[in-house]
């Protein structure tokens, strides 16, 4: 799978986030990954990179709709519960994408933060493979239902700075999900998918993993550029007119994911 995949880290990373069939996606990925651990993979972290590939590659379906377009289903239906585990499975293929985007466009960051990302991207790829499985076994395919791009959008809005990167990408957009989980976990549990609320319960324990890595690098930035974090942080949050957080929060899975204790109480606080 990797002859025709750039020996560079990076440029690699690049070769899969151009990539637009989600199968090919996710196993190359994670081949990269391996291929990485294997010391087959060269990296230079100076090198300022371009592209006129189109990113991210993503395949004709799903049909790309806005947030408030998505139909509304109920989880009290088999096509209700497909359609849900469809949305999560769209969330983990654009987070392979996020995560390959941080590995190519950000130069002249440490080698550590481009092994956090590929760490990252492979888990997201795993998660992907289990959800796309499941969803055949209801009788789906990815693509078959209507999706939005809210986290990608962010991507794109956040190219220009790793700072922003960082603060609104994965200790924001992705922070959510830890928030997320725990109930949508009950619901597919309560609605007798056990193997979704296992695969809920692999991504969750992941997820604190990635955002830990999203505080690390964002923390590290700032503190090299001589920046107080949590200032910084809502300063970007309303420049960049970041979502407005709203509770309840995995105050539990956001401590072990690094944020202080500072801005942990200041979300008990939110109403």
């Amino acid at each position: 799978m990797l002859h025709d995949v750039p020996k560079e880290l990076r440029l690699a990373a690049l070769h899969w986030l151009a990539e637009p069939d989600p199968v090919l996606k996710s196993a190359g990925v994670i081949a990269l990954a391996q291929a990485w651990k294997k010391g087959e993979i060269g990296l230079e972290v100076n090198a300022s990179l371009t592209t006129l590939q189109s990113i991210p590659g993503h395949p004709l379906l799903p049909e790309l709709v806005s947030y408030l377009s998505v139909p509304r289903r109920s989880m009290r239906t088999e096509v209700g519960r497909a359609a849900l585990i469809h949305a999560l499975t769209h969330i983990e293929f654009n987070a392979i994408n996020l995560a390959l985007d941080a590995i190519w466009r950000f130069p002249e960051m440490p080698r550590e933060y481009y092994i956090d990302w590929l760490k990252v991207a492979a888990e997201e790829a795993r998660h992907f493979s289990l959800l796309s499985a499941h969803l055949g076994t209801k009788g789906y395919a990815y693509g078959d239902f209507a999706a939005h791009n809210g986290l990608w959008d962010m991507v794109e809005k956040t190219t220009d700075d790793i700072l922003a990167r960082m603060a609104l990408v994965p200790r924001t957009m992705e922070a959510r999900g830890l928030d997320a989980s725990p109930p949508l976990r009950a619901k597919l549990a309560q609605a007798g998918d056990i193997v979704a609320a296992e695969i809920i319960d692999i991504i969750l324990a992941d997820e604190i993993g990635h955002v830990l890595i999203g505080n690390r690098w964002f923390n590290w930035v700032c503190e090299t550029r001589g920046l107080e974090p949590v200032a910084t942080y809502a300063s970007l949050a309303e420049i960049y007119k970041a979502p407005t957080l709203r509770g309840p929060f995995n105050i539990e899975a956001r401590r072990a994911a690094g944020f202080s204790e500072s801005e942990l109480m200041a979300l008990m606080a939110v109403k």
